[in-house]
């Protein structure tokens, strides 16, 4: 691997995507071009709403490939055919060499940052780390959540929402796709070490998680829910510094709207790590609230149905109706260690497309 187009795409190929699922693959043109195939998981993920999510997805893949890039010199300009809503966009890219490009400061952190979803300390953010948050985001503003009362109120609402996705057997199917059980750490998939449960918990949801029988008789009779909300959801939301809403300039629409948001999504994210924070995602909220706003079904189940429209008034109450319809991304960041286990990702000869 000696070429720049190589060396950067290696790079690259560390952005973030939902569930560690890698909604893309990679064709070198040319030592100066390469077509990103991106592809959604809308048909079989109740996290990816109209594919919004993975389109989140290619735009953290697409800044990811811009600071990569820096390092050897090069800019990038890109454009996406087809333009309009379809599961299959093509990223059409280019180098283009930049004589006096100076590396992105946030280009030694791209393999580095990685999702967090034990406590954290509550140290309060630093002002300059507040300040050079908001300005990677730009022109994404940042609600900020600091406060004790301020975390126990997004606390008790990712576990209000958490009880929806640990309910409906849409989430069970995806749940049971994506984590690698007995795993410290996976290049396709979240390993269980990395979930955020103890051990014991870790084990019961293993065994659960083979069939929804299972699942559903413990969640109806024995409270089966609690334990995994309480570990995963209330404890960390308030063991951390912060939390953090994204919000778009306009309420985002278009799939290339949901692209520009996931650029600012990991602007923000290698900020983070570069200050030394830790970050875990909270998208749970946004994405059944929107399903609620839409009027859009995600489920058979009825009771599910009302918990979102629930979510979706909380989340109108802690941040306004206006912003909470612009939201694009939610997470919680805190100063601690980083984690022990993480995704990895697939190797880049497995992305290229031949």
């Amino acid at each position: 691997m000696t070429r720049p187009i190589e060396l950067i795409l290696d790079d690259a190929r560390w952005a973030p995507s939902g569930d560690n699922t890698q909604p893309w693959r990679l064709r070198i043109v040319s030592d100066s071009e390469v077509d990103i195939l991106g592809h959604d998981t809308r048909a079989d993920c109740v996290y990816d709403l109209d594919g919004d999510a993975s389109r989140i997805a290619h735009g953290c893949l697409l800044e990811t490939l811009r600071i990569a890039a820096s390092a050897h010199g090069f800019g990038i300009e890109w454009s996406c055919l087809p333009e309009g809503d379809s599961p299959t966009p093509v990223y059409s890219v280019r180098l283009t060499p930049q004589p006096d490009m100076v590396t992105d400061p946030r280009q030694p952190f791209i393999r580095t940052r990685a999702v967090q979803r034990r406590p954290m300390r509550t140290q309060a953010l630093t002002t300059e780390h507040i300040t050079a948050l908001t300005a990677a985001a730009s022109p994404y503003r940042v609600v900020w959540m600091s406060g004790f009362s301020q975390r126990l109120s997004i606390a008790r609402l990712n576990y209000r929402s958490a009880r929806i996705r640990l309910t409906i057997p849409e989430a069970f199917e995806v749940h049971r796709r994506v984590i690698e059980w007995g795993a410290r750490f996976s290049e396709d998939r979240i390993p269980e070490e990395a979930v955020g449960v103890d051990a014991l918990t870790g084990r019961l949801m293993g065994w659960l998680m083979q069939k929804w029988s299972r699942v559903e008789f413990f969640n109806t009779y024995l409270a089966g829910t609690v334990a995994p909300r309480l570990q995963l959801d209330l404890l960390p939301g308030v063991a951390c510094g912060a939390h953090a809403l994204l919000v778009a300039p306009a309420q985002p629409e278009s799939p290339l709207d949901f692209v520009d948001a996931g650029m600012a999504v990991q602007r923000f994210w290698l900020e983070a790590e570069r200050c030394g924070l830790r970050l875990q995602p909270e998208l749970t909220p946004l994405i059944f609230s929107r399903y609620a706003r839409k009027g859009r079904s995600f489920t058979r189940m009825a009771e599910p149905t009302a918990w979102a429209h629930r979510v979706s008034d909380d989340l109108d109450t802690l941040f306004g109706s206006t912003d909470a319809r612009s939201a694009v991304f939610m997470c919680r960041l805190g100063y601690g260690p980083t984690a022990r286990a993480r995704s990895l990702r697939l190797p880049l000869d497995k992305l290229l497309a031949r």
